[in-house]
Protein backbone atom coordinates (compact mmCIF):
# COMPACT_ATOMS: atom_id res chain seq x y z
CA UNK A 1 0.00 0.00 0.00
CA UNK A 2 1.38 3.40 -0.97
CA UNK A 3 2.10 5.73 1.93
CA UNK A 4 0.41 9.13 1.87
CA UNK A 5 2.81 10.73 4.38
CA UNK A 6 5.54 11.35 1.81
CA UNK A 7 6.68 14.46 3.67
CA UNK A 8 7.96 12.45 6.66
CA UNK A 9 11.71 12.09 7.25
CA UNK A 10 13.53 9.09 8.74
CA UNK A 11 13.96 9.18 12.51
CA UNK A 12 16.84 11.39 13.55
CA UNK A 13 17.14 13.04 10.11
CA UNK A 14 16.34 16.74 9.82
CA UNK A 15 16.13 19.45 7.20
CA UNK A 16 16.80 23.17 7.56
CA UNK A 17 14.11 25.62 6.48
CA UNK A 18 15.15 29.02 5.03
CA UNK A 19 15.54 30.97 8.27
CA UNK A 20 17.35 28.14 10.05
CA UNK A 21 19.52 27.43 7.01
CA UNK A 22 20.57 31.10 6.78
CA UNK A 23 21.41 31.11 10.49
CA UNK A 24 23.42 27.90 10.12
CA UNK A 25 25.27 29.10 7.04
CA UNK A 26 26.16 32.42 8.64
CA UNK A 27 27.82 30.68 11.57
CA UNK A 28 29.57 28.19 9.27
CA UNK A 29 31.11 31.03 7.28
CA UNK A 30 32.20 32.91 10.39
CA UNK A 31 33.89 29.83 11.83
CA UNK A 32 35.61 28.76 8.62
CA UNK A 33 36.82 32.33 8.08
CA UNK A 34 38.24 32.27 11.61
CA UNK A 35 39.98 28.94 10.98
CA UNK A 36 41.45 30.41 7.79
CA UNK A 37 42.85 33.35 9.76
CA UNK A 38 44.72 30.83 11.91
CA UNK A 39 46.18 29.18 8.79
CA UNK A 40 43.78 26.21 8.57
CA UNK A 41 42.96 25.36 4.95
CA UNK A 42 39.53 24.03 4.00
CA UNK A 43 39.19 20.50 2.59
CA UNK A 44 36.00 18.74 1.43
CA UNK A 45 36.19 14.93 1.78
CA UNK A 46 33.61 12.72 -0.01
CA UNK A 47 30.35 11.82 1.70
CA UNK A 48 30.75 8.14 0.71
CA UNK A 49 34.09 6.34 0.95
CA UNK A 50 35.62 2.87 1.10
CA UNK A 51 34.66 1.34 4.43
CA UNK A 52 38.21 0.42 5.43
CA UNK A 53 39.30 4.05 4.95
CA UNK A 54 36.49 5.39 7.13
CA UNK A 55 37.22 3.03 10.01
CA UNK A 56 40.99 3.46 10.20
CA UNK A 57 42.05 3.44 13.85
CA UNK A 58 38.55 4.22 15.03
CA UNK A 59 37.55 1.16 17.02
CA UNK A 60 34.24 -0.66 17.41
CA UNK A 61 32.00 2.34 18.21
CA UNK A 62 32.44 4.07 14.85
CA UNK A 63 31.94 0.77 13.05
CA UNK A 64 28.49 0.46 14.65
CA UNK A 65 27.64 4.05 13.67
CA UNK A 66 28.56 3.66 9.99
CA UNK A 67 25.97 2.90 7.31
CA UNK A 68 27.37 0.27 4.96
CA UNK A 69 26.57 -0.50 1.33
CA UNK A 70 28.05 -2.40 -1.60
CA UNK A 71 29.53 -0.50 -4.53
CA UNK A 72 27.80 -1.70 -7.70
CA UNK A 73 30.88 -0.83 -9.80
CA UNK A 74 33.72 -2.38 -7.81
CA UNK A 75 31.91 -4.82 -5.50
CA UNK A 76 33.77 -3.22 -2.56
CA UNK A 77 32.15 -2.31 0.73
CA UNK A 78 31.46 1.41 1.06
CA UNK A 79 30.40 3.47 4.03
CA UNK A 80 28.62 6.76 4.56
CA UNK A 81 30.98 8.77 6.74
CA UNK A 82 30.14 8.99 10.43
CA UNK A 83 33.31 10.94 11.17
CA UNK A 84 35.43 13.05 8.80
CA UNK A 85 38.71 12.87 10.73
CA UNK A 86 40.12 9.69 9.06
CA UNK A 87 39.39 11.19 5.64
CA UNK A 88 41.22 14.42 6.50
CA UNK A 89 44.16 12.37 7.80
CA UNK A 90 44.31 10.61 4.43
CA UNK A 91 44.41 13.96 2.63
CA UNK A 92 47.38 15.04 4.75
CA UNK A 93 49.27 11.74 4.51
CA UNK A 94 48.66 10.78 0.88
CA UNK A 95 47.77 13.88 -1.14
CA UNK A 96 49.59 16.79 0.49
CA UNK A 97 52.73 15.16 1.90
CA UNK A 98 54.07 18.36 3.46
CA UNK A 99 57.27 18.13 5.46
CA UNK A 100 56.28 20.75 8.01
CA UNK A 101 53.07 21.24 10.00
CA UNK A 102 49.84 21.11 7.99
CA UNK A 103 46.67 22.79 9.20
CA UNK A 104 43.36 21.63 7.72
CA UNK A 105 39.70 22.33 8.53
CA UNK A 106 36.38 20.97 7.31
CA UNK A 107 32.62 21.28 7.63
CA UNK A 108 30.03 18.84 6.33
CA UNK A 109 27.21 16.47 7.13
CA UNK A 110 27.95 13.06 8.61
CA UNK A 111 25.44 10.24 9.02
CA UNK A 112 25.06 8.07 12.12
CA UNK A 113 23.40 4.66 11.99
CA UNK A 114 22.18 4.92 15.59
CA UNK A 115 22.69 8.51 16.74
CA UNK A 116 23.34 10.10 20.08
CA UNK A 117 20.84 9.02 22.79
CA UNK A 118 20.68 12.56 24.18
CA UNK A 119 20.62 14.57 20.96
CA UNK A 120 18.52 12.10 18.88
CA UNK A 121 20.03 13.49 15.67
CA UNK A 122 21.58 11.12 13.16
CA UNK A 123 22.71 13.78 10.69
CA UNK A 124 24.95 16.26 12.51
CA UNK A 125 27.09 18.77 10.61
CA UNK A 126 30.63 18.13 11.73
CA UNK A 127 33.00 21.09 11.81
CA UNK A 128 36.57 20.87 12.99
CA UNK A 129 40.26 21.53 12.55
CA UNK A 130 43.31 19.27 12.51
CA UNK A 131 47.03 20.03 12.91
CA UNK A 132 49.46 17.47 11.48
CA UNK A 133 53.22 17.17 11.70
CA UNK A 134 53.97 18.47 15.20
CA UNK A 135 54.17 16.33 18.32
CA UNK A 136 54.77 19.02 20.93
CA UNK A 137 52.57 20.46 23.61
CA UNK A 138 52.37 23.70 21.63
CA UNK A 139 50.25 22.13 18.88
CA UNK A 140 47.87 20.61 21.44
CA UNK A 141 47.49 24.05 22.98
CA UNK A 142 46.95 25.72 19.61
CA UNK A 143 43.98 23.52 18.74
CA UNK A 144 42.52 23.95 22.23
CA UNK A 145 42.75 27.74 21.85
CA UNK A 146 41.16 27.54 18.40
CA UNK A 147 38.33 25.41 19.80
CA UNK A 148 37.73 27.98 22.55
CA UNK A 149 37.77 30.73 19.91
CA UNK A 150 35.13 28.81 17.95
CA UNK A 151 32.92 28.59 21.03
CA UNK A 152 33.39 32.29 21.78
CA UNK A 153 32.38 33.25 18.23
CA UNK A 154 29.32 31.03 18.63
CA UNK A 155 28.36 33.18 21.63
CA UNK A 156 28.72 30.41 24.22
CA UNK A 157 29.36 31.48 27.79
CA UNK A 158 30.34 29.68 31.00
CA UNK A 159 32.41 27.14 29.09
CA UNK A 160 33.93 24.33 31.16
CA UNK A 161 37.00 22.51 29.80
CA UNK A 162 37.74 18.93 30.82
CA UNK A 163 41.24 17.47 30.27
CA UNK A 164 42.47 13.87 30.26
CA UNK A 165 45.25 11.70 28.82
CA UNK A 166 44.85 8.17 27.46
CA UNK A 167 48.56 7.37 27.96
CA UNK A 168 47.86 7.04 31.70
CA UNK A 169 45.36 4.22 31.26
CA UNK A 170 47.49 2.53 28.58
CA UNK A 171 50.51 2.51 30.89
CA UNK A 172 48.46 1.05 33.77
CA UNK A 173 47.04 -1.69 31.53
CA UNK A 174 50.51 -2.61 30.32
CA UNK A 175 51.90 -2.67 33.88
CA UNK A 176 49.05 -4.90 35.09
CA UNK A 177 49.51 -7.31 32.16
CA UNK A 178 45.79 -7.41 31.35
CA UNK A 179 44.51 -9.62 28.57
CA UNK A 180 42.61 -8.05 25.67
CA UNK A 181 39.31 -9.22 27.15
CA UNK A 182 40.17 -7.90 30.61
CA UNK A 183 41.20 -4.56 29.13
CA UNK A 184 37.91 -4.36 27.21
CA UNK A 185 35.80 -5.25 30.27
CA UNK A 186 37.67 -2.77 32.45
CA UNK A 187 37.35 -0.04 29.82
CA UNK A 188 33.57 -0.54 29.69
CA UNK A 189 33.17 -0.25 33.46
CA UNK A 190 35.40 2.82 33.70
CA UNK A 191 33.44 4.56 30.97
CA UNK A 192 30.26 4.08 32.97
CA UNK A 193 31.97 5.20 36.22
CA UNK A 194 30.43 2.15 37.93
CA UNK A 195 32.67 1.97 41.01
CA UNK A 196 30.95 -0.96 42.72
CA UNK A 197 31.02 -3.00 39.53
CA UNK A 198 34.66 -1.96 39.05
CA UNK A 199 35.68 -3.41 42.42
CA UNK A 200 33.83 -6.65 41.67
CA UNK A 201 35.46 -6.97 38.25
CA UNK A 202 38.96 -6.32 39.59
CA UNK A 203 38.35 -8.98 42.23
CA UNK A 204 38.08 -11.52 39.40
CA UNK A 205 41.42 -10.50 37.87
CA UNK A 206 44.57 -12.42 38.80
CA UNK A 207 46.71 -9.30 38.98
CA UNK A 208 48.82 -7.56 41.60
CA UNK A 209 46.82 -6.09 44.51
CA UNK A 210 48.60 -2.77 44.07
CA UNK A 211 47.33 -2.62 40.49
CA UNK A 212 43.80 -3.32 41.69
CA UNK A 213 44.07 -0.47 44.20
CA UNK A 214 45.22 1.93 41.48
CA UNK A 215 42.39 0.98 39.10
CA UNK A 216 39.87 1.40 41.93
CA UNK A 217 41.25 4.88 42.62
CA UNK A 218 41.30 5.94 38.96
CA UNK A 219 37.62 7.11 38.77
CA UNK A 220 38.26 9.28 41.83
CA UNK A 221 40.98 11.22 40.01
CA UNK A 222 38.44 13.71 38.81
CA UNK A 223 38.35 17.40 39.75
CA UNK A 224 40.58 20.46 39.93
CA UNK A 225 44.34 20.86 39.98
CA UNK A 226 44.58 18.82 43.17
CA UNK A 227 43.89 15.75 40.99
CA UNK A 228 47.30 16.11 39.34
CA UNK A 229 49.08 16.28 42.71
CA UNK A 230 47.22 13.21 43.94
CA UNK A 231 48.01 11.32 40.72
CA UNK A 232 51.72 12.15 40.98
CA UNK A 233 51.79 10.50 44.41
CA UNK A 234 49.60 7.51 43.51
CA UNK A 235 50.88 6.63 40.04
CA UNK A 236 54.59 6.20 40.68
CA UNK A 237 57.20 3.54 41.45
CA UNK A 238 56.36 0.93 38.79
CA UNK A 239 57.05 0.09 35.15
CA UNK A 240 55.42 2.73 33.00
CA UNK A 241 55.29 5.40 35.69
CA UNK A 242 57.71 7.53 33.61
CA UNK A 243 55.10 7.62 30.82
CA UNK A 244 52.43 8.61 33.33
CA UNK A 245 54.67 11.32 34.80
CA UNK A 246 55.19 12.75 31.31
CA UNK A 247 51.42 12.73 30.66
CA UNK A 248 50.74 14.50 33.97
CA UNK A 249 53.42 17.05 33.13
CA UNK A 250 51.71 17.75 29.79
CA UNK A 251 48.35 18.24 31.51
CA UNK A 252 49.98 20.60 34.00
CA UNK A 253 51.61 22.52 31.15
CA UNK A 254 48.30 22.98 29.32
CA UNK A 255 46.55 23.99 32.54
CA UNK A 256 49.20 26.63 33.28
CA UNK A 257 48.84 28.13 29.80
CA UNK A 258 45.04 28.16 30.11
CA UNK A 259 45.23 29.93 33.47
CA UNK A 260 47.52 32.54 31.93
CA UNK A 261 45.45 33.17 28.78
CA UNK A 262 41.91 32.36 29.98
CA UNK A 263 41.86 33.23 33.71
CA UNK A 264 38.06 32.93 33.98
CA UNK A 265 37.86 29.54 32.22
CA UNK A 266 36.85 26.62 34.44
CA UNK A 267 39.27 23.71 33.92
CA UNK A 268 38.98 20.23 35.41
CA UNK A 269 40.75 16.90 35.01
CA UNK A 270 39.37 13.39 34.61
CA UNK A 271 42.07 10.72 34.41
CA UNK A 272 39.50 7.95 33.88
CA UNK A 273 37.92 9.68 30.88
CA UNK A 274 38.67 7.54 27.82
CA UNK A 275 36.68 9.08 24.97
CA UNK A 276 38.02 7.63 21.74
CA UNK A 277 40.44 5.36 23.64
CA UNK A 278 41.05 3.14 20.60
CA UNK A 279 41.58 6.22 18.47
CA UNK A 280 43.49 8.77 20.53
CA UNK A 281 47.08 8.41 21.67
CA UNK A 282 47.62 11.31 24.06
CA UNK A 283 45.83 14.29 25.51
CA UNK A 284 42.03 14.50 25.42
CA UNK A 285 39.88 17.58 25.90
CA UNK A 286 36.18 18.35 25.87
CA UNK A 287 34.19 21.56 26.31
CA UNK A 288 30.87 21.71 28.15
CA UNK A 289 28.24 24.42 28.65
CA UNK A 290 25.54 24.47 31.36
CA UNK A 291 22.61 24.27 28.93
CA UNK A 292 23.74 20.97 27.39
CA UNK A 293 24.01 17.53 28.96
CA UNK A 294 26.95 16.46 26.78
CA UNK A 295 30.11 18.00 25.41
CA UNK A 296 29.66 20.81 22.88
CA UNK A 297 33.09 20.14 21.32
CA UNK A 298 35.86 17.63 21.85
CA UNK A 299 39.25 16.59 20.54
CA UNK A 300 42.67 15.26 21.32
CA UNK A 301 45.88 13.81 19.96
CA UNK A 302 45.80 10.84 17.57
CA UNK A 303 49.37 10.38 16.32
CA UNK A 304 50.22 8.04 13.43
CA UNK A 305 46.68 7.70 12.07
CA UNK A 306 48.09 8.39 8.61
CA UNK A 307 50.41 5.36 8.74
CA UNK A 308 47.93 3.14 6.91
CA UNK A 309 47.77 5.78 4.16
CA UNK A 310 51.52 5.59 3.71
CA UNK A 311 52.78 8.27 6.09
CA UNK A 312 52.67 8.30 9.88
CA UNK A 313 52.31 11.83 11.22
CA UNK A 314 51.76 13.43 14.59
CA UNK A 315 48.20 14.75 14.72
CA UNK A 316 45.88 16.66 17.01
CA UNK A 317 42.52 18.33 16.44
CA UNK A 318 38.93 18.88 17.51
CA UNK A 319 35.40 18.73 16.14
CA UNK A 320 31.88 19.87 17.00
CA UNK A 321 28.34 19.65 15.65
CA UNK A 322 27.63 22.89 13.77
CA UNK A 323 23.87 22.37 14.20
CA UNK A 324 24.30 22.22 17.95
CA UNK A 325 26.47 25.34 17.94
CA UNK A 326 23.93 27.16 15.76
CA UNK A 327 21.08 26.23 18.12
CA UNK A 328 22.95 28.06 20.90
CA UNK A 329 24.21 30.87 18.66
CA UNK A 330 22.43 34.18 19.27
CA UNK A 331 22.61 36.22 16.08
CA UNK A 332 22.02 39.82 17.11
CA UNK A 333 22.80 41.30 13.70
CA UNK A 334 20.63 44.05 12.26
CA UNK A 335 18.01 42.76 9.84
CA UNK A 336 19.31 42.95 6.27
CA UNK A 337 17.62 45.00 3.57
CA UNK A 338 15.47 42.98 1.17
CA UNK A 339 14.39 44.97 -1.88
CA UNK A 340 11.32 44.27 -4.03
CA UNK A 341 11.90 45.23 -7.67
CA UNK A 342 9.18 45.59 -10.33
CA UNK A 343 9.03 43.23 -13.25
CA UNK A 344 10.34 44.39 -16.60
CA UNK A 345 13.19 43.99 -19.02
CA UNK A 346 14.30 47.59 -19.45
CA UNK A 347 18.09 48.02 -19.57
CA UNK A 348 18.21 50.59 -16.77
CA UNK A 349 16.10 48.36 -14.48
CA UNK A 350 18.27 45.34 -15.16
CA UNK A 351 21.38 47.40 -14.43
CA UNK A 352 19.94 48.78 -11.17
CA UNK A 353 19.04 45.27 -9.95
CA UNK A 354 22.45 43.92 -10.95
CA UNK A 355 24.27 46.74 -9.13
CA UNK A 356 22.32 46.19 -5.93
CA UNK A 357 23.01 42.46 -5.94
CA UNK A 358 26.70 43.12 -6.61
CA UNK A 359 26.72 45.17 -3.40
CA UNK A 360 25.32 42.20 -1.48
CA UNK A 361 21.75 43.52 -1.29
CA UNK A 362 18.97 40.93 -1.58
CA UNK A 363 16.69 41.82 -4.50
CA UNK A 364 13.50 39.89 -5.27
CA UNK A 365 12.04 40.80 -8.63
CA UNK A 366 8.33 40.69 -9.24
CA UNK A 367 7.17 38.01 -11.66
CA UNK A 368 4.31 38.86 -14.04
CA UNK A 369 1.03 37.44 -12.78
CA UNK A 370 2.37 36.43 -9.36
CA UNK A 371 0.17 36.61 -6.29
CA UNK A 372 1.24 38.96 -3.51
CA UNK A 373 3.54 41.94 -3.55
CA UNK A 374 6.53 43.26 -1.60
CA UNK A 375 5.28 42.49 1.91
CA UNK A 376 4.16 38.98 0.98
CA UNK A 377 7.62 38.34 -0.49
CA UNK A 378 9.27 39.23 2.81
CA UNK A 379 10.70 42.54 1.57
CA UNK A 380 11.29 45.63 3.68
CA UNK A 381 12.17 48.03 0.81
CA UNK A 382 11.08 48.67 -2.75
CA UNK A 383 12.86 49.76 -5.91
CA UNK A 384 11.11 52.68 -7.59
CA UNK A 385 11.80 54.88 -10.61
CA UNK A 386 11.98 58.54 -9.61
CA UNK A 387 12.90 61.19 -12.18
CA UNK A 388 14.44 58.60 -14.51
CA UNK A 389 16.53 57.12 -11.66
CA UNK A 390 16.00 53.87 -9.77
CA UNK A 391 16.05 54.42 -6.01
CA UNK A 392 15.48 52.17 -3.01
CA UNK A 393 12.80 53.30 -0.59
CA UNK A 394 11.77 51.72 2.75
CA UNK A 395 8.54 49.81 2.54
CA UNK A 396 5.93 51.72 4.55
Amino acid sequence: MQRNETWLLPEGISEALPEQAAHLEKLRRKLLDTFACWGYQLVIPPFVDFLHSLLIGSGHDLDLQTFKLTDQLSGEMLGVRADMTPQVARIDAHHLQHEGPTRLCYAGTVLLAVGDPLEKSRSPMQIGAELYGHAGLESDYEVIRLMLEMLAISGLQNVHLDLGHVAIYRALVAHAGLTCQQESDLFDVLQRKARTELAELLGEFAIDEHCKDIFNELPKLNGGREVLDKAKTLLTGFDGSETIASALSDLQGIADRLLRDFPTLTVSFDLAELRGYHYHTGMLFAAFVPSLGKEIARGGRYDNIGEVFGRARAATGFSADLKMLAALFNDAAVAEQIVFAPSGDAADLREAVRDLRAQGVVVIQHLPGQQGGAAQSGCNAILENQNQRWVVKPLV
